[in-house]
């Protein structure tokens, strides 16, 4: 994968409000926006700049790309502007780069008396924990999506997979933050533009228009704002079109209609993602109702990770984690919130903690929330916990109004001129679509070919104790794990056993249960137990992350890049979420839409890289011949 990008940690934005008409960055030495307001500059300098909304009317898909998020005034005019537009596009996607956010507080008492009032206390109700990378923060329905990047824009701007329709160039003077304006920058984020991409902004710098000319665009002025006779608008309007790699480009262009493969958590999250895009879904299941296998254990964990390198495990699970405490949230799903994580050890050189997002605590502490003397100190999630998945199934699959078609088969997927039909154990269609999504557990192997090599099917069994010696008073995670089953039990577990396909409880993994439960506990002796529980069993990647993807086009020389390899039209497999299905589904299945639709990706590069299904196989054919 190369070395990866490694950030440390985000410093929030200290704001001098003692001049309410133009709050100031002291740090930089310059004011967030002008004394004549706010909501008309950006009105004027981006919104009428980028000739909207008449560039996105008609559209089914329009994405701005911004430079400097500074107080979010640009995106509010932007969305204002969209939701008064009767004409306006079907989606809109910010995507906005900041490397200084504001904390909630202080976006909160900034935009107390907004006259987006509406827009802007939505804005500070979804605002994230200020952890680097990217934050997917949905509005309208998801009709509307901010993507937040928290970072230095020079490393998240080559990190985006995006086509951008309109780019705000906005930040503080290039005299006083030179890094935002430079040829460098520049160039990375004309990467992203396509021919009729506009751009605008406030600043008449010459170096920075001179490099908008060098890079392809028609540069012009119009009058500026306020005290400010003129500003710069461009076009990109290139006289040779730079070559596109294969790899990126999406899967399903204009897919209007989808058959989703799996009925679990990985299926209804395709499911909600590719609707919210305005495809229709049929989701198809062998078994009798939605969230029968992995999907079906009664209880389960979400959470982030933390590595004190902060590497593609901590950053994709963080990443992860977010999404689904968001959409858990917007959905309205019952949850037992906070978790604790044990360690024996707080890994002190890994982020000291990220208010909202994870939090180190004394084992006094933690012992105090799990209500037992606990023998460690712990990692608080706040925003983490447990979840029944089968009420979160059902609620994705009820916001994505698709069609379930259960007690059907599938015994193969062919490709014609249509599009993928699937097929029952006799050749006979079962239904037909122009994307397939292959999001099934260990049951859809057979469909995934080559790719099924790579994978360990992995068989748990977690127990019911129903009456607890010990009720936790959060979901509690460390060697094993115990979820209070709110009627003065617990669940606690889970065994792994790979390539075990017996399906009864056994008393041995009840035992081995129940002893990281006592552990957990700080109990004497583990409890005995009536033999209850569940069996189920889990797709595993060596590498511990889900596989989200296309497959390669067959015949196509392998690539020497995941991003370059030519993939198979129409198929988008999300699977492998091992014991982890709760945490990643709802970033998997907005991937998996991207990846197949086109729009932003909601991940960095190098993470779409270490989730790719063909990973495995282009690290097989980097290895020298023995």
């Amino acid at each position: 994968m190369g070395d990866h990008m490694t950030r440390g940690p985000i410093t929030p934005a200290q704001v001098d409000f003692s001049d309410p008409a133009a709050p100031a960055a002291p740090a930089f030495g310059d004011v967030y926006h002008s004394r004549a307001g706010a909501l008309a500059q950006a009105r004027h300098v981006f919104v009428d700049g980028n000739r909207l909304p008449a560039r996105w009317q008609g559209r089914e898909r329009f994405v701005v790309l911004e430079t400097g998020f500074g107080l979010g005034n640009n995106f509010l005019a932007t969305w204002d502007a969209w939701r008064q537009d009767p004409s306006r596009c079907a989606r809109l996607v910010f995507v906005s780069l900041e490397k200084h956010p504001l904390t909630r507080d202080d976006l909160a008492r900034v935009h107390a008396g907004n006259p987006l009032g509406d827009l802007a206390r939505q804005l500070v109700d979804r605002w994230p924990p200020l952890t680097p990378g990217l934050h997917t923060l949905s509005f309208e329905g998801g009709s509307v999506e901010l993507l937040l990047g928290l970072g230095d824009a020079r490393d998240l701007s080559r990190e985006l997979v995006l086509d951008a329709d309109a780019i705000y160039l906005d930040g503080f003077s290039p005299k006083l933050n030179p890094d935002l304006w430079d040829e460098w920058l520049l160039k990375s984020l004309a990467r992203h533009a396509v021919p009729g991409t506009t751009v605008a902004t406030w600043s008449i710098h010459r170096p920075m228009r001179r490099t908008l000319a060098s890079l392809g665009f028609e540069v012009g002025l119009a009058p500026g704002f306020a005290n400010k006779p003129e500003m710069t608008v461009a076009r990109f309007a290139p006289r040779h079109l730079p070559q596109r790699p294969a790899g990126r480009e999406p899967l399903a262009p204009g897919a209007r209609h989808a058959v989703i493969v799996g009925a679990g958590l990985a299926g209804a999250a395709c499911a909600l993602a590719l609707a919210r895009a305005g495809v229709a879904c049929t989701v198809v299941d062998a078994l009798a109702a939605p969230a029968q296998a992995s999907s079906g254990n009664p209880a389960g964990l979400f959470h982030g990770t933390l590595n004190p390198d902060d590497g593609p495990h901590a950053r994709f699970n963080r990443a992860a984690a977010l999404a689904t405490q968001a959409l858990l949230r917007e959905l309205g799903v019952p949850q037992q919130a906070g978790l604790l994580r044990l360690e024996t050890r707080l890994a002190q050189d890994a982020m000291v903690g990220v208010p909202g997002y994870v939090e180190p605590l004394s084992t006094e502490r933690a012992s105090a929330l799990a209500g037992t003397a606990l023998s460690h100190p712990a990692w608080l999630y706040p925003g983490g916990g447990a979840v029944a998945p089968g009420a979160y199934v059902d609620a994705l699959l009820q916001a994505s109004g698709a069609t379930l078609k259960l007690r059907t088969a599938v015994a193969a997927a062919r490709r014609d001129e249509a599009g993928w039909t699937l097929l029952d154990d006799t050749g006979g269609p079962l239904t037909t679509a122009p994307l397939l999504v292959l999001a099934g557990g260990h049951a859809q192997l057979p469909l995934l070919g080559e790719l099924a090599v790579d994978l360990t099917v992995q068989r748990g069994q977690l127990t019911h104790l129903a009456r607890a010696p010990w009720v936790p008073g959060l979901p509690i995670a460390g060697d094993g794990y115990a979820i209070a089953d709110g009627q003065g039990g617990a669940w606690c577990g889970a065994t792994t056993q790979d390539d075990d396909t017996a399906p009864e409880l056994r008393e041995a993994d009840q035992v081995e249960n129940l002893t990281r439960y006592a552990r957990l506990a700080g109990l004497v002796a583990p409890p005995r137990a009536p033999l209850a529980g569940r069996v189920a069993w889990r797709l595993i990647a060596p590498d511990r992350l889900p596989l989200i993807g296309g497959l390669a086009l067959p015949g196509a020389p392998p690539a020497a890049q995941l991003r370059l390899q030519p993939r198979l039209p129409g198929l988008v497999v999300c699977t492998g979420f091992a014991s982890r299905g709760i945490t990643w589904a709802a970033l998997a299945g907005h991937v998996a839409a991207a990846l197949a639709l086109g729009g932003p990706r909601p991940l960095e590069a190098e993470l779409l890289d270490a989730v790719d299904p063909l990973r495995f196989a282009l690290r097989r054919q980097r290895r020298p011949a023995r």
